[in-house]
């Protein structure tokens, strides 16, 4: 993969503290971190436990009390705080799109905000539709209330990135869509990332997805202590404090096939496929030839859309409406554990999917297996050869 410059700025936190009025406990209490540029950092820990309001800080929607913050060597107080959040992008829970604008309108309002031209601001939403995987002619005019959830977070996103901030924010903005979803939103996220390089700051309470996603984890505790500041594979491997280790949990080695993706392993290319608008009867020739029993169905765009038995098709008019929906699959920025969740669900090879959803191949059950086995064997995970399609 070529490496894209990266877009994103330090993040500096020294000795910072947030105190409400009427509370004698500070919130959050003397945090200091560095953030590097282009970089995911997750704040990860318990319910209260100051890690948003830490967050907050950043682009000044709650003011510090002490301390100073630093972006891209600037100190965060030295713009005005609509200023500020109009160069940083910002994405929450349930997208926060508002109801009484259009998709591309919801896309539009920094940049708007910043005084872009008409043409500039048009140009960018089809750019950031396009970006986050919706057909700009199919969502441009839509309202919020007429997308999914998925689709909704995928727009909050759109919206975030919009004015090309070097910095973004992300509070547990998958935290309320379903966990297909929310896997497919966490692979958009990472190949966003790949492409853009900028610094996000990331809030969630799931330690799975802390691993995921993170290049680097930050375990908070009361007060927004920090307990262990440092890699996935370097925590899952040497928990600092009990506390720390009850966060990784048990299974450690099965999580530890979080840090791989479906990138690493070799895929198998041995699925017949066959496009919507080919024959019935064609797709049995070649199943009787090969002497198999299922073909994967692609649309126009090579995106798999159905798995169709060879038993489907007598009573099927067109590939279109014959044998089973996909409705679960992995991309290529997928974990391995995200394939093996997906692989034991189909009850048998998970379809893979790479740009624009495009199908890139099927992992199975054996190439999960064997890096396990060389995973707590504490080899080099091994590639498989897939078999000749």
């Amino acid at each position: 993969m070529a490496e894209h410059t990266v877009s994103g700025v330090d993040i500096e936190l020294e000795h910072v503290s947030k105190n409400y009025p009427g509370q004698r406990a500070a919130a959050v209490e003397d945090v200091s971190m560095h953030i590097p540029a282009g970089e995911i950092v997750i704040f990860v820990g318990p319910s209260g436990c100051g890690k948003t309001t830490t967050m907050k800080m950043i682009n000044r929607l709650i003011e510090p009390s002490e301390g100073t913050i630093t972006i891209g060597g600037q100190d965060n107080r030295s713009l005005d705080g609509d200023q500020l959040r109009r160069t940083i992008g910002y994405a929450i829970q349930q997208a926060g799109l508002f109801p009484h604008m259009t998709v591309a309108q919801n896309i539009a309002v920094v940049p708007g905000l910043l005084g872009w031209s008409k043409q500039r601001v048009a140009a960018r939403v089809e750019e950031m539709l396009d970006l986050v995987g919706l057909d700009p002619g199919e969502f441009h005019d839509r309202y919020p209330r007429r997308l999914s959830g998925g689709q909704q977070q995928r727009v909050g996103v759109a919206r975030a990135l919009a004015a090309d901030p070097p910095v973004l924010l992300m509070d547990e903005p998958f935290g309320a869509v379903d966990p297909i979803t929310r896997g497919n939103l966490q692979d958009e996220l990472m190949r966003l990332q790949a492409e853009l390089r900028k610094t996000i700051v990331f809030v969630t309470h799931d330690f799975d997805e802390a691993v995921k996603l993170g290049d680097r984890i930050a375990v908070l505790g009361p007060k927004s202590t920090i307990l262990q500041y440092d890699t996935p594979d370097a925590i899952l491997a040497n928990p600092a404090t009990d506390t720390v280790a009850g966060f990784v949990g048990a299974g450690a080695s099965l999580k530890q096939l979080t840090l791989m993706r479906v990138r690493d392993v070799q895929l198998t290319q041995e699925a017949i496929t066959a496009r919507c608008d080919e024959t019935c009867a064609e797709i049995r020739r070649q199943l009787d030839e090969r002497g198999r029993t299922y073909a994967l169905v692609l649309d126009e765009r090579d995106r798999p859309q159905r798995w169709v038995h060879i038993r489907d098709l007598p009573a099927a008019r067109t590939l279109a409406e014959a044998g089973k929906p996909i409705t679960d699959w992995v991309t290529t920025q997928s974990t391995l554990r995200d394939a093996l969740e997906a692989i034991l669900a189909d009850g048998g090879s998970a379809v893979v999917t790479k740009e624009q959803g495009r199908y890139a191949g099927t992992i199975d059950i054996h190439t999960v297996m064997d890096t396990i086995s060389d995973l707590r064997g504490g080899q080099e995970p091994r590639r498989r050869t897939g078999d000749p399609a």
